[in-house]
């Protein structure tokens, strides 16, 4: 008997392909990337890349740029890398983690790009440092910025009216895959990504989702969001 609702079991089948998990999990990155390049994420040809995209695309979950002779590829928006991220934590939870030696996971651990804004666990450390300062709030509307929130991000160097003005919430929380907790998103988390690197804090490292303090940088951090 057909039950009326949203098409999970639809939306399941088209992130559980390995190839276009594979994709998916490349634009997490935040970065528009070409079929070539996403091929290459995925490990098959161009034309098998390019059927998979094609389905990506009709099922809402990618979103087309045309500039030139390109085509580019982004997620949909940041309600899909918010269920990507939830559906990493619930497979790194129940153990079905993937092989990857190297520098690179515990630095992807430490600090990552999720979409647009930081995750990992210095991202968990901002979002606990806000909420335990009482500069965000979560209530039954969800997280918002205190009177006290606002005073900080100016005083930070954020234009809060001009993120107010964005189409997507201020504040959002996003559970973190590593470690299933929350760290910050909506224009706001993006925007103090922003602000990290336009103070020379951190950069992103090219190719990867992982973002990179110095030393200096991740002091002054910790400095500015502490945990007591």
């Amino acid at each position: 008997m057909m039950k009326e609702g949203p098409d999970i079991a639809g939306l399941a089948a088209l992130i559980g392909d390995p190839a276009r998990a594979n994709m998916l999990t490349a634009l997490m990155s935040g970065k528009a990337l070409t079929a070539s390049e996403l091929a290459a994420e995925a490990g098959v040809t161009q034309q098998t890349a390019s059927a998979h995209l094609a389905k990506l695309d009709q099922g809402g979950l990618l979103r087309q740029r045309k500039q030139g002779r390109h085509k580019y590829f982004t997620l949909a928006g940041a309600e899909v890398a918010a269920v990507l991220e939830a559906l990493m934590g619930l497979a790194a939870g129940a153990g079905h983690l993937r092989s990857r030696t190297g520098p690179r996971d515990p630095e992807l651990r430490k600090a990552r790009v999720c979409y647009n804004h930081l995750a990992g666990d210095l991202g968990i450390r901002l979002y606990d440092s806000l909420v335990a300062r009482g500069f965000l709030t979560l209530g039954g509307a969800g997280l918002d910025l205190s009177d006290a929130g606002c005073g900080f991000m100016q005083r930070f160097g954020l234009d809060l009216e001009g993120l107010a003005a964005q189409r997507s919430p201020l504040c959002r929380e996003c559970l973190d895959w590593s470690e299933r907790r929350s760290h910050l998103a909506g224009s706001l988390g993006r925007a103090l990504l922003g602000r990290f690197e336009d103070l020379g804090w951190a950069q992103r490292v090219g190719g990867t989702r992982i973002v990179r303090f110095s030393a200096k940088g991740e002091a002054a951090f910790r400095r500015k969001f502490p945990l007591s």
